[in-house]
C-alpha cells in the first residue's frame, strides 16, 4: 500500500503519542502506587471527549459529560489521597500522578489519530507503522537517558517479550482494529477495567494498602466512567 504525505505524518504522529504513553506511564510507577498510576492513566474518556468534541465537532451527550465531571472528582481525590500520604511504596506521588495523566493525555491522543488513520489505511500497516516509531523513539530516549538494553538480564528480557506479544501486538492491535468501527471514546472506556485489576494485583503482590479517601478517588473514576460508557452505549 502507497501512503501519501498525510497518512504517513499521522502514522509518525501516532507512534510519538504512543511513545510518549508508555515513557511517561512506566516512568510514573517508580513515583506513585500501582493502583495510583492506573486508574490516572486510564482517564482516556475524558481526554479523548474533549478533543472529540473540540477538534472532531462530535456533540457530547449528557451522560458523557456527567461521566467527565465524576472522573475529573475521583481524579482529584486521589491526587489529594497521594499528597496526604498513603499507605504505599510511593516515593514521590504527585510527580507520578502527574506522569500518569500525562499518559492519558498521550493515550487519547493515538486512539484520535488512530481513528483517523484506520478510515484511510489497513489495519496491518498501521500497526506496523505506529509501533515501529514507538518502539525507534523509546529506544533512542532510554540511550539519550544512559540505560544500556543490551546490560538487561535474560528474565528481563522474556518478560518484555511477554509485554510486546500479549499488551501489545495483541491488546493494542485489538483496540486499533475497533477504533474504525466505534468512536474512540468508546474504545477508551473499553480500557477502563485496568485500573481495578492493577490495585488488586498491587494489593497481593507488593502489599500496596489504599486509603478510605483513594478508594474514594477510585470508585468515582469507575462510576465515571460508567456513566460515559452508559451514554456512549445510547448515543452511539
Amino acid at each position: 500500500m502507497c501512503l501519501g504525505r498525510r497518512e504517513l505524518g499521522l502514522c509518525l504522529l501516532s507512534g510519538l503519542f504512543l511513545a510518549i504513553h508508555f515513557w511517561t506511564w512506566i516512568s510514573s510507577l517508580e513515583y506513585t502506587s500501582v493502583a495510583s498510576s492506573a486508574a490516572l492513566v486510564t482517564t482516556n474518556p475524558l481526554w479523548v471527549g474533549l478533543a472529540s468534541a473540540v477538534l472532531l465537532r462530535e456533540r457530547l451527550a449528557p451522560a458523557a459529560l456527567a461521566g467527565i465531571a465524576l472522573t475529573v472528582a475521583g481524579s482529584v481525590l486521589i491526587f489529594a489521597a497521594d499528597s496526604g500520604g498513603s499507605e504505599t511504596l510511593a516515593t514521590n506521588p504527585p510527580l507520578g500522578n502527574a506522569l500518569a495523566l500525562a499518559g492519558a493525555i498521550a493515550a487519547s491522543g493515538y486512539l484520535l489519530v488512530g481513528r483517523v488513520l484506520r478510515a484511510r489505511i489497513s489495519l496491518t500497516a498501521y500497526v506496523w507503522l505506529a509501533y515501529a516509531v514507538a518502539a525507534i523513539l523509546l529506544a533512542a530516549a532510554a540511550g539519550a537517558s544512559g540505560i544500556s538494553l543490551q546490560a538487561l538480564s535474560l528474565p528481563a528480557w522474556g518478560f518484555m517479550a511477554l509485554l510486546a506479544i500479549g499488551p501489545q501486538i495483541v491488546g493494542h492491535t485489538a483496540f486499533n482494529w475497533a477504533v474504525r468501527r466505534l468512536t474512540a471514546t468508546f474504545v477508551a472506556v473499553a480500557i477502563l477495567g485496568e485500573p481495578v485489576g492493577a490495585a488488586i494485583l498491587a494489593w497481593f503482590v507488593f502489599e500496596e494498602g489504599f486509603t478510605p479517601l483513594q478508594l474514594s478517588g477510585f470508585v468515582l473514576l469507575l462510576a465515571g466512567i460508567f456513566v460515559a460508557a452508559r451514554g456512549e452505549i445510547r448515543h452511539p
